[in-house]
């Protein structure tokens, strides 16, 4: 049996036509519903929507946008310490920075390297505060939109139905690669 090695293709070995063109457009779509994962929730905590936050409990109306889920949720090795973080204005406003800029930078397609970090991040995060995870003893949701995120960065998905080959001509990204 042969073994084979992955490289890195040349432009002309890169994948053209349809093909290329529908994965592109199906990473983008990708990066679009996780776009609106993040903002939703933004939404719904920041003006108490009532899917997850009613609205009594908006972050506009004095609500921590912590509180509901890091001290009720974690019953795992980390519970404590999401307890203690739970309605730290800090912790708040984070989260709610975090939430929007990673899903704005989602949506138009740009920073896809810095969203993929902060997103995943994020996640792994969340993660931790529902160890173990309710329908499977090691992997739930969290983990895969994290492992998506890397997989939106890694293909360049905001140049499709975004801003991205725009953003990563910017003098500011050719001057900071990392915002790419």
């Amino acid at each position: 049996m042969a073994v084979t090695t992955r490289r890195n293709r040349t432009p002309a070995e890169q994948p053209t036509g349809t093909s290329a063109t529908a994965a592109a457009h199906v990473w983008a779509v990708a990066r679009i519903a996780l776009a609106w994962i993040f903002l939703w929730a933004f939404l719904d905590k920041t003006f108490g929507l009532g899917h997850e936050t009613p609205a009594a409990k908006a972050w506009t109306d004095g609500g921590s946008p912590t509180m509901g889920f890091l001290k009720n949720s974690p019953e795992g090795p980390f519970a404590g310490l999401y307890h203690d973080l739970a309605g730290q204005t800090w912790a708040d406003w984070l989260f709610m920075i975090g939430l929007a800029g990673i899903g704005a930078a989602l949506l138009l397609g740009v920073a896809m390297r810095a969203a993929a970090v902060a997103g995943g991040l994020l996640l792994v995060l969340m993660w931790t505060a529902v160890l173990p995870p309710a329908n499977n003893p090691f992997l739930d949701d969290h983990l895969v939109y994290t492992i998506v995120l890397v997989g939106l960065a890694l293909v360049g998905a905001g140049d499709t139905l975004g801003l991205g080959r725009w953003w990563g001509n910017t003098a500011l990204v050719r001057k900071l690669p990392i915002l790419k």
